[in-house]
């Protein structure tokens, strides 16, 4: 035996997939003019096509834009979404059909952020290594919450889901899915109340989680047979509210569990139309498995994750 890896960075936590992030906005014209022409998502075709829910498709996952009064996010989406420069020009073309709106964009040295039209905030990133595979995709999903507040959010997924955790300062990291996660960022910020919006998470260990949220009085909705919900992480030793933020969990035989999503090459136009290349492609080849770059690569919950099986021993 010649060769030796470090297997505990394979590893992934209870919680296997971030599916979508589910928003009211008040205008579906609008909606698209920002998530599919300015942002070169792609609406779902096939689910919801109507004019009171849109599914926007993002790679593996979706946004879930629900007509109704707005919900804002309190805090940001992380996209990684191809071509920065190409980016930019759509965004730049929306400046006037968007104009009396909320919409905006700046930007920044590592990331474009766009501002939708009633002012939820998105994180635009370029494919990089600290993303892993992704070429498009939601990498993460970042929510302001108290002072104080991060350790117990931690402990919360770690004790009751059973996924890797990690606390840096003032932010706490929760993996939710290959090379996704959920950031939890402390701040003094005066918080707007819960609006109701919601994400929605896939689970391989189901009825755990479960048990451990009726215990505490915490599900919300018993949806179906694949499916619940609850809203409060708390502090799991003083039972207090950290963090209010609906999870729609779903089990992992939800028959919508790793439904293949459409995605279009935003760079295609009529104007400079290539036959073949209607649809988006992820990328040039990922590196070879033993290449000693991606034996050196970091994965940001490693340590993590061996802190948590050991616990598990």
């Amino acid at each position: 035996m010649d060769k030796s890896y470090d297997r505990g960075a394979e590893d992934l936590g209870n919680i296997v997939a971030l599916e979508h992030v589910n928003l009211q906005i008040e205008d579906q014209g609008l909606a698209t003019l920002f998530y599919i022409s300015g942002l070169g998502l792609t609406r779902d075709p096939y689910m919801m096509t109507s004019i009171d829910n849109m599914w926007v498709n993002v790679g593996r996952n979706q946004f879930h834009l629900v007509t109704g009064k707005p919900q804002q996010l309190r805090g940001r989406v992380g996209l990684i979404v191809p071509d920065r420069e190409a980016l930019l020009r759509r965004l730049e073309k929306l400046r006037q059909p968007l104009e009396g709106t909320r919409f905006d964009f700046v930007e920044h040295a590592e990331h474009v952020e766009a501002t939708c039209p009633w002012g939820n905030r998105i994180l635009c990133h370029e494919p990089a290594p600290r993303f892993g595979r992704i070429t498009l995709g939601m990498a993460y999903v970042e929510f302001d919450v108290p002072v104080g507040a991060a350790k117990g959010v931690a402990d919360f997924y770690d004790r009751v889901f059973g996924t890797a955790t990690s606390v840096d300062g003032a932010t706490a990291r929760i993996s939710v899915g290959m090379e996704q996660e959920l950031v939890f960022s402390e701040t003094k910020a005066k918080l707007a109340p819960y609006d109701g919006h919601h994400i929605q998470v896939y689970v391989a260990n189901f009825s755990g989680p479960h048990r451990a949220l009726l215990d505490r009085g915490l599900i919300t909705e018993e949806s179906n047979q694949h499916q619940y919900r609850f809203d409060s992480i708390v502090n799991l030793e003083t039972g207090k509210p950290l963090v209010q933020i609906e999870h729609e969990v779903r089990s992992m035989r939800h028959p919508l569990y790793a439904r293949p999503l459409v995605n279009r090459n935003a760079q295609q136009t009529n104007r400079n139309y290539a036959p073949g290349h209607d649809a988006w492609i992820p990328g040039s080849a990922a590196e070879e498995m033993d290449d000693p770059r991606v034996a050196m690569r970091q994965r940001r919950f490693e340590e993590a994750t061996r802190q948590q099986l050991s616990r598990q021993r």
